[in-house]
């Protein structure tokens, strides 16, 4: 784990926009994308977004989101094929072109969140049929599903709101046809599965997640990032229960941290964005680069310095630039 002092020094160096000068550039919340040919360069930056908005930028955050992406890209192989194609700088990488399919898999195994589009948020304003699924009566916050429920959301375009819907009204707009959907269902279970067993390995639950799925010449693929902190929720397995008993929130490694603090201002995604103080940066900075050492049971390595510098040098030296 990076010191505290590393983390406050990193500040100044942030990565949050980046200019290639390369390809056709997408801009996205958190990622720059960049289409050379057959290729997608992709920068993760340190930019955080919560509420369908960008926030800020926090340090070592789209080296911690890049690595831990790179990593289940390899661990969920034998699942389903991917982009993947190199990692030629921590917060970089390389992949196939693909053609983005315009539904995001939402995977969720327990009740909760703080969003509007949160399975929480609407259980406790009396919606029992949320996204096609019925939910018993009952349930408390943060209380585990049955089994996982899945509810698709539209992949909106920057500047707009993902829309939570249901399988039947992906399938009547014509998004994706049955059997596609079908396909996407199996592999965002099937990866769910695999990525909660891998981490209750090391004292996590996969709460919930998303997944993003592409066509390479007509074959499904996996894209974007896999159970990453900004993609997932994250909460320590050995005290979960007890802190559920007593109706307390759970242990927390992902950027519901940041939601949160920005709720308790009355920010939930409309008007100004309060400013976010450094020590908030940070905690949550470290917060992310212990749900990377605890998800792949590596340390995390890095250097305080100029990210922007380091993408170009190793960009060149990958023939990119």
């Amino acid at each position: 784990m990076l010191t505290e002092q590393q983390l406050n020094a990193q500040l100044k160096h942030t990565l949050d926009k980046t200019n290639l000068g390369i390809g056709r550039k997408y801009e996205g919340k958190v990622r720059d994308n960049y289409t050379v040919g057959d290729r997608r360069i992709i920068v993760t930056t340190d930019r955080i977004s919560a509420f369908d908005r960008v926030l800020c930028s926090l340090p070592f955050k789209g080296q911690v989101l890049n690595q831990t992406a790179a990593f289940w890209f390899g661990k969920t192989a034998h699942i389903i094929d991917n982009h993947l194609i190199s990692v030629p700088d921590p917060n970089v990488i390389v992949a196939k072109e693909c053609q983005l399919i315009p539904v995001e898999m939402v995977v969720r195994g327990y009740l909760t969140g703080v969003t509007t589009t949160s399975a929480w948020y609407h259980y406790e304003r009396g919606v029992r049929d949320f996204c096609g699924n019925r939910l018993p009566e009952g349930m408390k916050k943060n209380q585990g599903f049955e089994k996982p429920i899945i509810t698709p959301s539209t992949k909106a375009e920057k500047g707009s709101h993902d829309e939570s819907v249901s399988r039947e009204d992906i399938l009547g707009r014509g998004l994706v046809d049955e059997k596609l959907y079908s396909q996407m269902e199996e592999a965002a279970l099937a990866l769910y599965h695999f990525g909660n067993e891998h981490v209750a390995k090391n004292n996590l639950i996969l709460v919930d997640t998303k997944y993003e799925f592409g066509l390479l010449r007509g074959k499904l693929v996996l894209i974007d990032e896999a159970h990453t902190p900004d993609s997932s929720r994250f909460w320590v397995r050995d005290t979960y229960e007890q802190k559920f008993a007593k109706g307390e929130e759970p242990d927390k490694l992902d950027k519901e941290f940041v939601r949160q603090y920005l709720a308790k201002l009355g920010f939930v995604g409309e008007g100004a964005i309060p400013g976010i103080p450094d020590g908030v940066k940070v905690e949550a900075a470290r917060r992310y680069i212990q749900a990377y050492e605890m998800i792949t049971g590596k340390q995390f390595e890095a250097e305080v310095g100029d990210v922007r510098g380091r993408i170009g040098t190793n960009l060149h030296k990958a023939g990119f630039l």
